[in-house]
């Protein structure tokens, strides 16, 4: 417990310093009318990531005049292989594996009332299990006269900013593994998210239900109740981003039981790191803290979660973990900032490697920790350290080139594995 507490408070310190190169860096910042890295444009696809505005892709947009369509899609290739030590391998059978890790087709555009109404449509095929499956689905309007935009259909509920942007868009090549055990990546319901007029406060609320997701592998709850609220003190001057959040989520079991499980952030292993197994439960509340800080090609960030669980049967289990990020794009562009949304967007190189420049090159190194022990359940404590390389060659093309250090408590083991990934990503 006491090397925990140090280890944290080490990476704490190392965050606190780096949020201090930060403000140094803002101060020196010259003024601007309008950062142009803010974006406030929103709409039916925002949850799952707006596609592509290169000028290098021009063919797959129309528009009319009570109607748009853009098409687009995305492909994502993964390589993971491991270098595990005894104790490891005793708790994980670990295999190096090259794999599609996701394909999917997106539609988008302008509906009947163009200047409020916008509609996506997500279909993906999963790898897993050999199908095609529906993803961010829905219509969106916008209600200006109330500062927001109300969301039907399949979307992201709305907790965790790293949970909001999607994959293609993330700092990682996998998000913190307690973030995949606590937090669906989909969910089916009504999200509303608006902000004061100011933008200096975003918020969010959304009710979901597993009507039609019964058979979808994200289905973890029968309902929930989702609500975040973001504030933005700097918006509007010239003193860099900074982005502080809560996150509130009540969900009641799946048919009575709940389940929270990870694997050790590389999709391709072929085992769960942690896991609870099913256990009989009436409802769980999750809570979030975040805090992140961009100043400009310089961004620092953290993430938690405490999982408090109705299950007197198990002793009412607390789970928790999060994650600190840091995050440089050494070529100087700046990872921009979706203030409507509040959420971070892809990167956009200053030149395109398919135009003759050199695209963006981004370090980014993160410490995570899961904790899914407590009373009778004993899922399992894990922590992975991460330093990335990613070349984003043009806002279509990124690879991704990965290290890690994990160590796993469980089964009375204490076994550490090497993680070394790779990743070839395609948008249009």
């Amino acid at each position: 417990m006491r090397c925990r507490a140090r280890a944290f408070g080490l990476v704490a310190s190392v965050f606190l310093f780096l949020t201090g190169i930060g403000v140094a860096r803002a101060q020196d910042a010259p003024a601007a009318a309008r950062d142009p890295t803010i974006h406030t444009e929103i709409d039916a696809a925002e949850a799952d990531g707006d596609l592509p505005k290169s000028a290098f892709v021009k063919f797959n947009h129309y528009d009319w005049k009570r109607f748009s369509i853009r098409w687009g899609g995305g492909f994502l290739w993964d390589y993971s292989a491991y270098s595990q030590d005894d104790d490891s391998r005793e708790q994980l059978a670990l295999e190096p594996k090259g794999d599609l890790r996701d394909f999917r087709v997106i539609l988008k555009g302008k509906l009947f009332w163009p200047d409020r109404l916008s509609y996506t449509l997500g279909y993906m095929y999963d790898k897993a299990n050999e199908a095609w499956r529906w993803r961010q689905t829905g219509l969106m309007l916008k209600i200006p006269e109330a500062y927001g935009e109300v969301f039907v259909g399949r979307t992201k509920e709305g907790f965790s900013t790293n949970k909001i942007m999607v994959g293609y868009q993330g700092f990682t090549m996998e998000r913190a593994s307690i973030n995949d055990a606590l937090i669906p990546i989909l969910a089916d319901g009504i999200k509303w998210t608006g902000r004061i007029p100011s933008g200096r406060f975003v918020y969010n609320l959304g009710w979901f239900k597993d009507t039609l997701s019964q058979t979808e592998s994200f289905n973890k709850n029968d309902s929930q109740v989702v609500g975040r609220g973001v504030w933005l003190p700097f918006m509007g001057t010239n003193k860099g981003l900074l982005h502080l959040a809560l996150d509130y989520r009540r969900a009641k079991s799946n048919d009575g039981s709940l389940q929270y499980r990870s694997k050790p952030e590389s999709f391709e292993a072929q085992e769960y790191a942690i896991d609870t197994g099913k256990f009989a439960a009436d409802h769980a509340q999750t809570y979030g803290l975040e805090a992140y800080w961009r100043p400009g090609p310089l961004l620092v960030g953290m993430e938690y979660f405490f999982n408090q669980v109705d299950a007197p049967d198990s002793g009412n289990p607390m789970f928790h973990g999060g994650e600190i990020l840091l995050s440089d794009i050494l070529t100087g562009e700046t990872r921009p900032y979706n203030a409507s949304g509040a959420y971070f967007e892809r990167v956009t190189p200053a030149t395109s490697v398919f135009e003759g420049g050199r695209g963006a090159w981004e370090m980014v190194m993160r410490y995570s920790y899961a904790d899914l022990d407590d009373g009778a359940i004993q899922g399992g404590k894990f922590w992975r350290f991460t330093p990335m390389l990613n070349w984003h060659m043009s806002e279509n093309v990124r690879l991704e080139f990965v290290y890690g250090y994990g160590m796993l408590d469980r089964f009375d083991l204490q076994g550490a594995t090497q993680f070394f990934q790779f990743r070839l990503q395609l948008q249009l």
